[in-house]
């Protein structure tokens, strides 16, 4: 499945071949024929180095785009179609998202062959993060508490939205498990629905790795988690999946990118990621506590609260959360890699560096601080 001339940014903080080949002159060719934004000389000038699915930006006579493309196996048009109607709903309400284009037919996925694809309008904005690797803190305090502004913003708009949850795990963040009486029991009722996830677990003592990493952070959260609503949320929050307005040493968000991992799920749920994304240097730890910041994560609390309200209780919740929010996005990496791109070596790598690691991460003094300065925050 890898293809020789095309790398992406891979999970070492390093470039490997990509999974999956770059947008090419045919994929160009087909497309043209369905977008009318796409008519006449049209070229690719620049193929993004993330690595879940292949991207471009195109220009043509009509201007500049951004086109995506999926495996089918990653994204059907049906789901993703669950992606661009959110995405509809926060356009209407103001939020400055990017515009997802439909073709002659109206439609906003379109498939051929093994392959999903979607077009967007360019954003407004400077791309700052474009080629900056994620978990990688953004470069000041006051671009976090942007980034907790707006996202307080998108959630003040999603409140309205009511939809189904997605149509697939794979490379989507839901709490489904987190929200479990018994996240280990609803696995396994997931599993035969799954079966790259299945097969990798198989012969392994997954559960009592479960239970000694992740059940201990987990004990009492299903139940306060109880009353807080299901909520539609962008769920990966971080710098590069926004474009800047830069005026001297001011910084305001011009677009929100990538809803690529948005479900339902909590709003708490969509901040704790933010501060995981944004607050710790995963690809730096030997660093020590400089790949901890602190004043990242309180940057996004008091950013947020400019916006919408956040209880001393809600922020205690924040930071019991932190260390299982990425739990079932966890899962689905390993789902991803062992089931469709067909790396164990990956999969390995999502399962015991990010699933387990991260949450022993959380333990160390490091990590303890965190949690720390976040319940101080309340």
């Amino acid at each position: 499945m890898h293809t020789s001339d095309h790398h992406v940014q891979g999970l070492d903080n390093d470039q490997v071949i990509a999974d999956w080949p770059a947008i090419s002159v045919a994929d160009v060719a087909w497309l043209k024929g369905r977008y009318p934004h796409l008519a006449g000389d049209c070229e690719v000038v620049w193929h993004s180095p993330r690595p879940f699915s292949a991207a471009a930006l195109l220009q043509s006579p009509q201007g500049r785009f951004f086109v995506k493309r999926h495996h089918h196996h990653v994204r059907s048009a049906a789901v993703l179609e669950e992606e661009h109607r959110f995405i509809a709903h926060l356009a209407d309400a103001g939020v400055p998202v990017v515009q997802v284009l439909p073709d002659h037919a109206r439609a906003t996925a379109v498939e051929h062959g093994d392959w999903t694809f979607e077009l967007h309008a360019e954003a407004p904005g400077e791309d700052v993060y474009r080629d900056v690797p994620s978990w990688t803190p953004p470069n000041d305090v006051e671009q976090a508490w942007q980034a907790g502004r707006m996202l307080a913003t998108l959630h003040n708009a999603a409140d309205s939205y009511h939809a189904p949850q997605r149509g697939t795990h794979v490379l989507v963040a839901r709490d489904e498990l987190i929200r479990a009486e018994d996240p280990i029991a609803l696995l396994k009722t997931q599993l035969p629905q799954r079966p790259g996830l299945a097969d990798y677990l198989a012969g392994r003592p997954w559960e009592a790795e479960l239970q000694r990493a992740i059940l201990p952070w987990h004990f009492g959260v299903a139940a306060r988690l109880a009353s807080v609503p299901h909520r539609w949320g962008h769920n990966d929050w971080h710098v590069s999946n926004l474009l800047w307005h830069q005026h001297g040493r001011a910084n305001a968000v011009a677009a929100v990118l990538d809803f690529g991992l948005a479900s339902p799920a909590s709003h708490l749920f969509d901040l704790a990621t933010a501060i995981e994304r944004n607050a710790i240097a995963w690809l730096e730890l030997e660093r020590g506590g400089a790949a901890v910041r602190g004043d990242i994560a309180l940057a996004l609390i008091v950013g947020y609260r400019d916006a919408r309200p956040l209880t001393a209780a809600q922020v205690h919740l924040l930071a019991d959360l932190l260390p299982l929010v990425h739990l079932d996005f966890a899962l689905s990496e390993v789902e991803y890699f062992h089931g469709i791109t067909g790396s164990t070596a990956n999969a390995d790598v999502a399962y015991y560096t990010f699933l387990l690691g991260h949450a022993d991460w959380f333990r160390t003094a490091h990590g303890q601080a965190l949690l720390a300065t976040l319940r101080a925050a309340a």
